[in-house]
């Protein structure tokens, strides 16, 4: 029971795939024939396909058969017969080659190859004629054609004789026929070999007399000989002439008589090429021969033509027809003594002839005119500026052509013109202006028609008043006077080294960042946007100031000179060395590389630069340094002395000096202040001595000035040991001990009331005072005496008191020691 189930599901899953399985689509994709291209689309679970072949007419027949792969949808079958109408099945097979789908379809196959051309005739030079043997199926046939130089070509022809055309004469080619028909095409048959014959010459043909006519030809390509044949018009006879001439002149011919002349070629195969035949009527007497023409050129309706006359023969009567005639195939009839020839163009060459003709025939034609038409315009203009202001206008001379006329213009100026026989022509130009030329062709029949017109400007003018001048160091400011035709100014300075440029529209340009103590050659070139840059132009030179000096040094010689060294590159300048200073400028000048400025005053602050001079300018100053000469010295100074061990010393105002070192010297010691001051106590002072006095000012900076003065003599020691002793009356004796100069003494001594003085000569040590007053107070001073006589002020004072004895001294009392007030 479970068997028996499983095989009901294995029928059913049978007939639900066969239900799925798609159609198939089957088309011929060629056929030959032997053989069939068959195409089909693919089916879904198909491992192979299978194709089949049945002749239609014969179904009972032997079946040829293909298979192929599943993913093949392109297949052939082969080992058919020729012109047969097959059934093609193509079936989509499963794993089991159970028939999934199938498709048909009928096609037939190609002829099969037929048998080579049987015969092939030339019909002309460029054609020929095949014929060959009628294929059974086929419903047309190809010709297949080709030579050695790769042509290739098949014509299509319905019947077994057929032409060939558009061929190249006398060439060999190559021909086969295929049969075709809805199937296809039969395979080429064996070549068969045809060679086209020669061309027909050309033939033209003339009477010269009454019983000649003179036949000439060009050549043709290959031909060996020629055979002409000649016979009258209504005539069976005929004439055969060969000749490997190209023309040939038949004599013996009758006057008046139509001959109808054919012409062939013969190739070096012997073989006739194709034929020309021409029409030729020989002369008959006629009336005589025109004068001969007179020529020239007249315009109609804008068309050049030729205008050809002749005289006629006032013996001639009856009606007579002019024929005119030109070599370059114009021609014109006329009853009258003239006839125009038209169209005609320049430089051509007509020979002319003119021919009579009345009933009886044509006069021989007239004498040959040869007339040659006016000249062809001009194809191109040139000008060459040349820098002496002249202008040559060039072309290119054109034929036949005598003479030839150059117009210029130039603004409103009046037209200026040249004429020469040459190609060129030579005219004063002007710079900066826009000329128009135009030139004209002539010979004899007259002027050419209008040539190219040459729009020339020429070169900008070169500015005028041209002025270099410097502005600074490195800047030169170049001006002009605007110039005809420049629209823009190119301004150039070289020096040899480098290049600067300066673009501008305006007459004025700075040429800056130059270098100095250098030649520039300046040059200003004036363009515009026609005719370019005008490059003649005068360049002018201008020198750069000296450079700046550099690396400057001062080196301070004494109190009052100061040398100044620098280096400098300038090729030929003076320098000059400025210092600067509160009481004005001192200077010097050399043209080498140092110099000395001297007088300098004491005490003065200097800025010091360099500054090159030479005819070219000056430079910028060098760069400054400062300069500081030595302090002044004191004019004055005074030494006071305040007591007998100090002096006070003081002096005047000394320009550029800070602080001060003041210096008493001797052998006996000395004393030394350092001050910003003008004056300072010295202590130390030795009485009685000579010192030599010195000072040192110093500047800001510590430079030093060595100041000497006039010695100082400190005044004389004050004497010790002062007694005052009482003498006989009212008398009083000083006395002291001398400090062992030679100084003379003065004793003073004063009282509330009264006021003692004596004096002791150089070398005694007392004096007496008399009538003294007693019963007071005395002040007791002893000092010496400058040797001017003044007293020395510092020395001390002694108390003493006086008593009285009655009316006279009693006693001295000493009462103590006092400095002066």
């Amino acid at each position: 029971m479970g068997a028996m189930k499983w095989l009901v599901i294995f029928v059913l899953l049978g007939i639900c795939s066969k239900a799925a399985a798609q159609d198939i689509k089957v088309s011929v994709f060629s056929v030959t024939t032997k053989s069939a291209i068959l195409r089909w689309t693919r089916v879904t679970g198909a491992s192979s396909y299978k194709i089949t072949a049945t002749d239609k007419s014969s179904p009972s027949n032997s079946v040829v058969f293909a298979t192929f792969g599943p993913n093949t949808v392109l297949g052939s079958v082969n080992s058919l017969s020729p012109n047969i109408v097959y059934t093609f099945t193509v079936q989509a097979l499963d794993d089991s080659q159970v028939v999934l789908t199938f498709a048909t379809v009928e096609s037939s196959t190609a002829p099969g190859m037929m048998d080579p051309i049987q015969t092939v005739k030339t019909i002309d030079s460029g054609t020929l004629m095949a014929s060959f043997n009628a294929e059974t199926g086929a419903t047309h046939y190809i010709i297949r054609i080709e030579d050695a130089n790769g042509f290739f070509r098949e014509d299509t022809v319905s019947s077994t004789t057929a032409e060939i055309k558009s061929l190249t004469p006398y060439t060999e080619y190559m021909l086969s026929i295929m049969a075709a028909n809805g199937g296809g095409r039969s395979q080429p048959s064996l070549p068969q070999t045809a060679k086209t014959v020669l061309p027909p010459p050309q033939l033209s043909a003339s009477s010269p007399s009454n019983d000649s006519i003179t036949v000439s030809w060009a050549p043709v390509a290959h031909a060996v000989q020629y055979t002409l044949s000649i016979y009258e018009f209504g005539s069976n006879t005929s004439m055969k002439h060969n000749t490997s001439n190209t023309n040939l002149t038949i004599s013996g011919l009758d006057a008046g008589s139509l001959y109808v002349i054919e012409g062939f070629a013969r190739d070096p195969e012997g073989r006739e090429g194709e034929g020309l035949s021409i029409n030729q009527t020989t002369r008959q007497t006629g009336p005589p021969s025109p004068y001969p023409a007179n020529v020239s050129v007249v315009m109609s309706n804008d068309v050049a033509g030729l205008s050809v006359s002749w005289e006629l023969d006032q013996d001639v009567y009856g009606s007579i027809q002019y024929h005119v005639m030109s070599d370059q195939n114009l021609t014109c009839n006329s009853t009258s003594s003239s006839c125009t020839l038209q169209p005609v163009g320049c430089g051509e060459v007509h020979t002319i002839q003119v021919t009579a003709s009345k009933e009886a025939g044509p006069s021989q034609p007239s004498s040959p005119v040869e007339f040659i038409t006016f000249p062809c315009p001009l194809e191109s203009l040139a000008l060459v500026e040349s820098t002496e202001g002249n202008c040559t206008l060039t072309w290119d001379t054109v034929p036949h052509a005598h003479s030839y006329q150059a117009f210029i213009k130039r603004g409103d100026v009046p037209e200026e013109t040249c004429n020469t026989t040459s190609n060129n022509c030579t005219y004063h130009c002007k710079c900066g202006n826009t000329y128009l030329m135009s030139v004209f062709a002539f010979n004899p029949a007259g002027s050419s028609p209008q040539g190219p017109i040459l729009n020339y400007t020429t070169l900008p003018c070169c500015p005028e008043g041209v002025s270099v001048s410097m502005v600074s160091t490195d800047t030169l400011e170049v001006t002009w006077t605007a110039s005809q035709g420049a629209q823009l100014y190119e301004t150039r300075a070289a020096d040899g080294s480098e290049v600067i440029l300066c673009n501008d529209t305006a007459p004025v340009c700075a040429l800056s960042d130059l270098s100095c103590d250098s030649p520039y050659s300046v040059l200003v070139t004036p363009c515009n946007e026609i005719s370019g840059c005008n490059r003649a132009c005068e360049a002018h030179t201008k020198n750069t100031a000296p450079c700046m000096p550099m690396n400057l040094m001062l080196n301070l010689k004494n109190s009052s000179c100061v040398s100044v060294s620098w280096t400098a590159n300038n090729r030929a300048a003076t320098y000059t060395v400025s210092a600067s200073g509160d009481d004005g400028e001192h200077t010097c000048t050399t043209g080498g590389n140092s110099c000395d400025i001297t007088d300098l005053p004491c005490g003065s602050m200097y800025e010091v630069s360099v500054t090159a001079t030479s005819p070219f300018g000056q430079s910028l100053p060098s760069y400054s340094d400062s300069l500081e000469t030595e302090p002044c010295c004191p004019v004055n100074l005074t030494v006071d002395q305040v007591t007998q061990a100090v002096s006070n010393v003081s002096w005047s105002h000394a320009k550029g000096a800070h602080s001060f070192i003041t210096s008493l010297t001797s052998t006996r010691g000395h004393a030394r202040c350092h001050t910003q001051d003008s004056h300072c106590l010295m202590g130390c002072i030795t009485c009685g001595t000579n010192y030599t006095v010195t000072m040192e000012a110093f500047s800001h900076s510590g430079r030093s000035s060595n100041c000497s003065y006039q010695g100082f003599s400190s005044s004389a020691c004050c004497p010790s040991g002062v007694r005052l002793y009482k003498m006989a009356g009212n008398s009083l004796r000083v006395y002291w001990r001398s400090a062992g100069s030679s100084h003379s003494y003065i004793t003073d001594m004063g009282g509330s009331s009264n006021n003692y003085t004596c004096t002791a000569a150089s070398g005694e040590s007392s004096c007496d005072v008399g009538n003294v007053q007693c019963g007071d107070v005395y002040n007791v001073v002893v000092a010496p005496l400058t040797p001017e006589g003044s007293k020395v002020l510092f020395c001390p004072q002694r108390l003493y008191s006086v008593t009285c004895s009655g009316s006279n001294v009693g006693t001295v009392i000493y009462r103590g020691k006092r400095s002066v007030d």
